[in-house]
């Protein structure tokens, strides 16, 4: 089995035991919450067909993170991608898109964690906590 192979088979065998194994690490955060691989991907063969060989820099991602691993529910992203599609991302609108609260926040030029305070801590709306500088709202600690 050559390099790509082995890395597509380690893949595919910690998808399985993070599902599967409640000794694996991330176990409560897949198989502890209900996430399972279906039944087509038990085998490697069919996992390797369906998803092909894993891109350089990619990384499998459910597309749906409450609905289990399969060939409809996967795909080859980038850690960027991947981060961006976690249960604990906030997405907001802006001009008709969709994006997370961190993208939004890096295209208003504010710091996520003080956006982020804004909306959680202080219950601003997204539009203000997004559209009012740093510094300006507040008189505590510059947000």
């Amino acid at each position: 089995m050559d390099k790509q192979h082995q890395r597509l088979y380690w893949l595919w065998s910690d998808m399985k035991g993070r599902c599967s194994n409640p000794s694996h690490a991330a176990f409560k955060n897949y198989g502890g919450r209900g996430i399972s691989v279906c039944d087509r991907w038990q085998l490697f063969d069919n996992f390797k067909h369906d998803m092909g060989l894993k891109p350089d820099g990619r990384m499998i991602d459910r597309t749906n993170n409450d609905l289990n691993y399969s060939p409809e529910n996967c795909r080859w992203v980038t850690r960027k991608e991947s981060n961006s599609n976690r249960r604990n991302c906030i997405y907001v609108s802006i001009k008709g898109s969709t994006v997370t609260l961190k993208e939004a926040c890096r295209i208003a030029g504010l710091t996520y964690r003080a956006v982020h305070k804004r909306i959680t801590k202080r219950g601003w709306a997204i539009d203000r906590a997004l559209l009012t500088p740093i510094g300006i709202g507040n008189t505590k600690q510059g947000v």
